[in-house]
Formats: structure tokens, C-alpha cells, sequence
């Protein structure tokens, strides 16, 4: 069996990849890994359920649910809420584990499982190994002792859920959105009725779209991966600005009053001063990854700030935030991580933050993002080729060192062999399109020499 897990769960086409079967067998497989290490000691072990509104959420949580309470574990199921909900909702109300269903920002035929641990946080790698190997001997027919009579898990609605985060949410707000109007994209996904509740009670005024979802549209066409509807409404409506998130409502992109995007690296340039104005940027530092625009990191240290940078992931943004307690982080994506108040990244605490700096400045979204200048970016794929040689060809790195002499401080090379695919990923940032385009593109062709 090849891993199942990957940097953000179990994924896949729903009925076919990710099966009802599979979902309630690696429910059982968690719920026993984590009696084994200990996390239910001494009580009767709760798990908080949770999911985004695609159709197949419905039977994947009606199996998740069927497997932890067969496990003897009590389950609140929570309904439709954003994957940070169901995280802050496991750490909020004590509960063992946590559980999501949801693909994030893939099409709706994919879905997932995301498993939390006490506290909200993601699980480690070594718990990950473990469960699925559990599985797998569940898989393979051997037995397990299944609890009985008084010993098998309830199940109840937690309808309370929706308030209880929303509630915290706008508790933790430096100050009121009032004055703001903001159209909000949900993507048709998890925060299509949070988001709107939350942005309302901080005082702003919203206009929504996107936020219909009927188990089949969600991701179609709207939310952070297609902009072009929110850009459109911004200017429509007159707004301040746009905020839009993806399915399960982990990230946040943002569109000024004129229709341009502001990006995650952009967003956490905005959010990194308002924090270090609070003294809330601990070490004066924001973590990103490997793939942020050289002009955040040249925006910062023109700030007086530090950044760090991780592979490309959410998973090790977090990992090294939580190991030097900083409590700024993200991806340019939009998935950002604001660790005082989330364990995870949450689009709509962004989305709320970032408002509040609008509103506390009065200045426009357009002029706080202007702090840092995107520098132009080319990113180049290269098929079919051997990507475990990126590291050590000499005739590679002879041509990265040449295109790095050209490109001076202005400018950054990154190769990067895929984790998933047979190809390298060429990236190149420039002051010039035209010379980053060209620089891509020698280097793209010496990949496939070299590597081909």
C-alpha cells in the first residue's frame, strides 16, 4: 500500500480514491493510535467532526462518524464549518481529536480527511505512519476489541459550534470594521455562512457572492483559485476591497478598490506591521516558505524585520513556528497563520485582520500593500526528467551560479524538483519580465539537458 497521507491529509477522488470504507477504517485506525499514545487516559475520549458542503462530505461524515463512536469515541458533529472551526473548536472545547472533510481547494469530485489532535493541531508525521499502518492490519482482516453495551461512543449535533467560533473570532479583533464595505467570495465552500456573520458583527458591510453552495459548485468558477468574479464585483459595488477564500476556508487572497490582487505574501506584509505595532510579531520575525516573492523579503528587511524560509507547505510554515514561537506565518497562496489566535491557517481571522488595518489607518488596501513591490515571477515546469539529480549535476549548478551573477540582488533562481510529478520546477524572479522570462527559460532548457 503506498502512503496514503500526504502534507494535509488523506485525498482523492470521493467514491473511488477515498472510499466509505476507507474513511470509516482510518477513523477506527486514528481512534486506536491515539488511545495507544495516550491521549485518552483517564476520560472517555470525544472527537469534534466537521466538513465543507461538497455532496460526498455527507456519506465520508456519516462513515468517519461510524467508525470513531465503533471505537468507543463520543463524537460532536459540527456540520458544514471551515477547517480552522473544527480546529479551534477541538482545542476550545477539550476535545481528543479532531476531524475535516474536505479537499480544500480542489474540484468538487475530490474530498479528504484531515485529523486533529487535542489542541487543534495537525498530527505529527510518526502518528500519520502509524494509523495507516493500523489500517492496513484492520485492512488485512485482523481483529480488534470492539467495546459494547455502555462502552460504544454517542453521537450528538453541536449546533452551538457556529456561534461559539464566530464569537471568537470577532473577540479577537483589535478594533471594529465600521465604515468598511467588503465583498466577500466564499467560494461556495465552508464559510459561505461564518464569514458573513463574522465580517457583519465586526461592523462591516458586506456584499456576498459565492455563497450558495449546493453540494456540487463549490470552488466552480469563484473563491481565491478564480478571482476574476470577485474583481469584477469590487469595482461593481464600490467597495473597499475583496476578500476571498477557498473551500474549506484555510486561506485568504484579497482584491484592492481598483480590482488589482493582493496576494498571501502582500497580506502578511500588511499584517506583519500592524503586529509589530501591537508588539504581537514575536522576534520580529514572519516565516514564509521558499516560494514567497523576493519583494517580501526585501520589504521586511527595508522594515527592519526578519523572515524565515521553510519548503513549500503550510505543514512546515507551522512546524518552525511553533518549534521558535513565532506568530506570523504563511504562503503566498493566502494561507496564513496568525498562531495567538489559530492553530492552522484561517482565511476569515486573515480576512477580519486584515480589515481591521484598514479600518485602524484609514489608509486604502491598495496603499498598505504597496509596502512591498512584487517582483516579476516566471515558474517553468520540466517534464521527464530526473528530478532526484536536481542537487548534484554540476553542468546545473554551473548555469544556476551564471543566471544568479546576471540577476544580482534583484533577482532570485529557485529549482525545485516536484514531490508528487517526474519534473523540476524553474522559478525565476527579476526586476525585468523580459529578463526573468529569458533567464527561465536558458535555465529550463539546461534542466532538460542535464537532468533529461
Amino acid at each position: 500500500m503506498g502512503r496514503l497521507f500526504g502534507t494535509d491529509g488523506v485525498r482523492g477522488v470521493a467514491n473511488a480514491d477515498l472510499t466509505a470504507e476507507m474513511a470509516l477504517g482510518l477513523s477506527v485506525a486514528a481512534a486506536h493510535v491515539l488511545a495507544e499514545a495516550g491521549s485518552f487516559a483517564g476520560h472517555r475520549p470525544t472527537a469534534v467532526v466537521g466538513r465543507d458542503p461538497r455532496a460526498s462530505g455527507e456519506f465520508l461524515e456519516a462513515a468517519v462518524v461510524a467508525g470513531l463512536a465503533s471505537a468507543g469515541v463520543d463524537v460532536l458533529r459540527v456540520g458544514v464549518l471551515p477547517t480552522p472551526a473544527v480546529a479551534y473548536l477541538t482545542g476550545a472545547l477539550g476535545a481528543d481529536l479532531g476531524v475535516m472533510l474536505s479537499a480544500s481547494h480542489n474540484a468538487m469530485p475530490d474530498n479528504g480527511i484531515k485529523f486533529l489532535a487535542r489542541g487543534g493541531h495537525k498530527l505529527d508525521d510518526e502518528l500519520e505512519q502509524r494509523i495507516e499502518a493500523i489500517f492496513e492490519q484492520h485492512r488485512r482482516g485482523e481483529p480488534w476489541e470492539r467495546p459494547t453495551g455502555a462502552g460504544v461512543g454517542r453521537v450528538r449535533e453541536y449546533d452551538e459550534g457556529f456561534d461559539k467560533y464566530i464569537a471568537h473570532l470577532v473577540a479577537v479583533l483589535p478594533n471594529r470594521l465600521d465604515g468598511l464595505k467588503i465583498v466577500l467570495d466564499e467560494a461556495h465552500g465552508a464559510a459561505s455562512r461564518v464569514s458573513p456573520e463574522a465580517f457583519s458583527r465586526a461592523g462591516a458591510e458586506i456584499v456576498t457572492i459565492g455563497a450558495s453552495p449546493d453540494g456540487l459548485n463549490i470552488n466552480d468558477g469563484c473563491g481565491s483559485t478564480h478571482l476574476d468574479l470577485l474583481k469584477a464585483a469590487v469595482v461593481e459595488h464600490g467597495a473597499h476591497f475583496g476578500i476571498a477564500h477557498d473551500g474549506d476556508a484555510d486561506r485568504c487572497l484579497a482584491v484592492d478598490h481598483t480590482g488589482e490582487e493582493v496576494d498571501g505574501d502582500q497580506i502578511m506584509a500588511v499584517l506583519a506591521l500592524a503586529m509589530r505595532e501591537r508588539s504581537a510579531l514575536r522576534a520580529g520575525t514572519v516565516v514564509a516558505t521558499v516560494m514567497s516573492n523576493l519583494g517580501f523579503k526585501l520589504a521586511l528587511e527595508r522594515e527592519g524585520l526578519k523572515i524565515v524560509q521553510t519548503a513549500v507547505g503550510d505543514r512546515y510554515v507551522l512546524e518552525e513556528m511553533k518549534e521558535h514561537g513565532y506568530t506570523l506565518g504563511g504562503e503566498q497562496s493566502g494561507h496564513v497563520i496568525i498562531l495567538d489566535h489559530a492553530t492552522t491557517g484561517d482565511g476569515t481571522l486573515t480576512g477580519l485582520m486584515l480589515a481591521a488595518r484598514v479600518a485602524e489607518t484609514g489608509r486604502s488596501l491598495r496603499e498598505l500593500a504597496s509596502v512591498m513591490e512584487r517582483l516579476p515571477q516566471v515558474l517553468i515546469n520540466v517534464p521527464d526528467v530526473d528530478r532526484s539529480r536536481v542537487t548534484t549535476s554540476g553542468e546545473l549548478a554551473a548555469a544556476v551560479a551564471e543566471a544568479e551573477a546576471e540577476l544580482g540582488s534583484t533577482g532570485r533562481v529557485l529549482l525545485r524538483p516536484s514531490g508528487t510529478e517526474p519534473l523540476v520546477r524553474v522559478m525565476v524572479e527579476a526586476a525585468d519580465i523580459d529578463q526573468a522570462r529569458a533567464v527561465a527559460g536558458r535555465l529550463a532548457d539546461v534542466v532538460k539537458s542535464a537532468l533529461g
